[in-house]
């Protein structure tokens, strides 16, 4: 095998990223050692591109950057069992420790010493990528490598829609980027009744209806109060589900919610955001914030989902060669995109 391998890093404390060679990873005992065949472009990466405070403040440089993979196991560390050579497989991005009171009770995901590849740790833009046995998750035939490298944010969209029993219920989903357009799909895949998303943005709220069977409301131009009434919803939604970060937005989902109405927030607003605690008090709202994945419970569902009629791959509206990969984020940065895949096979 080579030792030398092309990877996508922040060489320097500025905006952007370089294409670099840099030493194919060394395993240990309990790791697998990944052949990347396709990468997601996700907003964490815009982020991190731009190099805004929260990526100057958090990111170590140099780094390669990249979560959202799927490839192939290409070589095993002496203590793994139970994976094998060629098995194709995508993975969970948060490394966990175990030793806090959330790991050792099995609640993975709330590990406040998670670190995160790409983010903290060596990540998966890379034509190679050093992952801990324990988070692969192995692919089924029925997913390939395109769908597979977006497992990471389908499962935020999953973790969110499916924090509240949603058989029969009215949605209402803000921001229609493509975790909240996934999540509006899921919703409907699962039996809600009802499923409207919003959003200002045009491309995006017509990707939405291309995706799913879901009523795109651009509040720009809509009022919502009257397609309530239009869909014949007497008291308003009983479930948002929280995308965007936007606080105008989520004053708005709290005003449209029944009494006693239930939000999962995945969205984050930048810095602080003044909240009318006194309305969602009065409404008897219940807001559970949603983080990451389930592990390993979210991509057990997400992938029976997809196994089962869940088809989001139209969320994906842009492919390029690893090489093009300034195309792909040029991309996500017009903010027409869907999600963004890159693909190290080629080239």
């Amino acid at each position: 095998m080579q030792n030398e391998m092309r990877a996508l890093a922040k060489t320097a404390p500025a905006p952007g990223l370089e294409m670099i060679s840099a030493p194919v990873p060394e395993i240990r005992p309990d790791d697998v050692l990944i052949r990347v065949n396709k990468t997601g472009i996700c907003g964490t990466d815009i982020h991190i591109w731009n190099w805004d405070d929260w990526a100057a403040g958090t990111v170590p440089v140099p780094l390669i950057t990249g979560h959202e993979f799927a490839g192939e196991i290409v070589e095993l560390g002496a203590n793994v069992t139970g994976l094998f050579r060629g098995q194709r497989v995508s993975g969970e991005g948060h490394l966990i420790g175990t030793q806090s009171r959330q790991s050792r009770a099995g609640k993975f995901h709330l590990d406040p010493g998670t670190r995160g590849i790409g983010v903290n740790e060596q990540g998966a833009f890379a034509e190679y990528l050093r992952l801990p046995a324990f988070n692969v998750v192995p692919l089924p035939n029925e997913i390939d490598d395109e769908v597979g490298a977006i497992l990471d944010p389908l499962g935020n969209a999953v973790h969110t829609a499916l924090s509240f029993d949603l058989i029969g219920e009215d949605v209402l989903v803000t921001g229609a980027g493509p975790i909240g357009i996934m999540a509006a799909a899921v919703a409907r895949n699962v039996g809600a009744r009802h499923v409207v998303i919003t959003d200002v943005n045009a491309d995006r709220l017509a990707l939405a209806a291309e995706v799913a069977d879901v009523r795109p409301v651009n509040v720009a131009e809509e009022d919502l109060t009257q397609v309530i009434s239009d869909l014949g919803m007497k008291e308003g939604f009983d479930i948002g589900l929280e995308m965007s970060g936007n606080q105008i937005a989520l004053d708005q989902m709290v005003e449209s919610l029944v009494m006693g109405g239930r939000i999962a927030l995945l969205g984050i607003p930048p810095g602080k955001s003044p909240v009318d605690w006194s309305r969602i008090v009065f409404k008897a709202i219940t807001i559970k914030g949603v983080y990451g994945r389930e592990i390993f419970e979210t991509w057990y569902k997400m992938i029976a989902l997809l196994q089962n009629g869940l088809d989001v791959r139209r969320v994906i509206t842009h492919r390029f060669p690893a090489a093009d990969y300034r195309a792909g984020f040029d991309a996500m940065l017009s903010g027409k995109s869907g999600k963004v895949v890159l693909d190290w096979t080629a080239g």
